[in-house]
């Protein structure tokens, strides 16, 4: 009958299990909200860490002393420095004859000043031979010797070893005494030092050149007195013409290969 009545009025049967259904809901989420409302509360402030908290991170952070080199790629550890590559030694240049023949001359030279100095040496140490060839007291010996521009022409008398160059002593004309060193050098190879007077005209170039000509002339001087000289002095550069000179200017360069500088704009 109740059934009857409700099709009479035109409900739907699923009408009351709808309404049921959506107050048991609201009744949870009633329930429910104070909960969420709850949870939602404003979080409390967070206080600043404390000094000991702070130097934790601080530390982990920092490397360790012994992870400081490098590994490679199989995991072994490296010495510091072991990346940079190995620093190359270039090979000695070989000195030339010429360079070999100021050497010798200088050590010639200095040891002579060091038997001066001291006592027991007082005398000049020997020459490297003895002249093998007397020259007569009549003799003279002419030869020309060259330098860069410096021509000296060479004239060896018997005598007791007297130098004159341009009528001016040696000392006096070379002041330096590397340029005296050189000019002496042919003469304390061969022997013939303190026994033949030397009479030179230089002129052209500046002093070292022409004391390398004054040398270059006493030095092929000898060799007409004594051939046998020759290999010696020849071994030491003495006969070597050194035609090392400065080159010439360019026209439109500033100096021998010097050019201006080039501008785009």
């Amino acid at each position: 009958m109740a059934d009857d009545e409700r099709r009479e009025e035109g409900q739907p049967e699923g009408a009351e299990e709808e309404a049921s259904s959506e107050a048991e809901g609201g009744e949870e989420a009633e329930a429910a909200a104070p909960e969420t409302a709850e949870d939602e509360e404003t979080p409390e402030p967070e206080q600043p860490p404390s000094e000991s908290e702070a130097t934790e991170p601080a530390e982990a952070a920092a490397p360790k002393p012994e992870d400081s080199g490098r590994s490679d790629s199989e995991g072994q550890k490296q010495p510091p420095g072991a990346e940079l590559e190995p620093i190359s030694i270039e090979p000695q240049r070989e000195l030339s004859a010429e360079e070999r023949a100021g050497l010798e001359a200088e050590a010639e030279e200095r040891a002579r000043l060091e038997a001066e100095a001291t006592a027991e040496g007082g005398e000049e140490p020997g020459p490297a031979r003895e002249p093998s060839v007397e020259l007569s007291s009549e003799a003279r010996i002419q030869a020309t010797g060259k330098r860069k521009t410096s021509i000296a022409r060479v004239i060896l008398r018997a005598g007791s070893g007297s130098f004159e160059i341009n009528s001016r002593s040696l000392e006096e004309y070379f002041p330096r005494h590397q340029h005296q060193t050189l000019v002496r050098q042919p003469l304390l190879t061969s022997g013939y030092e303190g026994k033949v007077d030397v009479r030179v005209r230089v002129h052209g170039g500046g002093i070292s050149g022409q004391a390398g000509a004054v040398r270059h002339g006493i030095a092929r001087a000898l060799t007409e007195i004594d051939g046998d000289l020759r290999g010696e002095l020849k071994r030491r550069g003495l006969l070597t013409r050194d035609a090392r000179a400065k080159e010439r200017r360019k026209a439109g360069l500033k100096k021998a290969r010097k050019r201006p500088q080039f501008s785009k704009r």
